[in-house]
């Protein structure tokens, strides 16, 4: 009995470390570091002020330079053609990737999504820079972000938030329309990449 109590320790202990029991670790920020957060309209902030977008909340609750390059309507592929001249403009330590669900609403095929989702990761890896991955729900009445986000976050070892988008669009109080938060859902996306990025060790 003994021993069949250790093994199943020893499997429980196996299948948390299997499945990223803990947050990947990506360098600490030093103040004078900026944050490129890179996506669509969640990351332009449709819906809220300028202010209010989860980059401009972002950056008072990290003390960080956070820069809002979204792009309303743009999906994975657009962003991976974007995404060279955004990291020459800015040259950020971080970049928050946030993209898919414009490809998703327009059902592109997932393998094509996640393809350009990695090659954007790999580009940005290509520079030496860290990187987080914000995952987003696919449409339905009753969904979740799909699982190659969570899958990408793993194939690279990087910090990654798969719920709030859900958690934010699936809340009538927080949401401007169908597909985008308002003022409180955007705060509530930045509350949980701040703490993603402290358990990282980044902040």
């Amino acid at each position: 009995m003994t021993v069949l109590r250790w093994l199943l320790v020893l499997c429980c202990a196996t299948f948390i470390a299997a499945c990223g029991g803990s947050t990947p670790k990506i360098a600490k920020l030093a103040a004078t570091d900026t944050v490129l957060a890179f996506g669509d309209s969640l990351t332009f902030g449709t819906g809220a002020r300028p202010e209010d977008s989860y980059p401009a909340v972002l950056a008072q609750l990290i003390s960080r330079n956070v820069v809002r390059a979204g792009v309303p309507g743009e999906q994975t592929a657009g962003g991976l053609a974007r995404l060279p001249g955004a990291l020459d403009e800015h040259r950020p330590r971080l970049v928050i990737v946030c993209l898919g669900g414009n490809d998703m609403l327009r059902k592109q095929p997932q393998a094509a999504i996640e393809a350009n989702l990695r090659e954007i990761l790999k580009t940005i890896r290509s520079r030496g820079i860290d990187m987080v991955l914000v995952g987003v729900p696919a449409p339905g009445l009753i969904t979740s972000a799909p699982e190659f986000y969570a899958k990408l976050a793993q194939e690279f070892g990087i910090p990654y938030e798969g719920k709030i988008v859900t958690s934010v669009l699936y809340s009538p109080e927080l949401k401007s329309d169908p597909i985008h938060p308002n003022a409180d859902g955007y705060r509530k996306m930045a509350e949980a990449i701040a703490k993603l990025l402290r358990d990282a060790g980044a902040v």
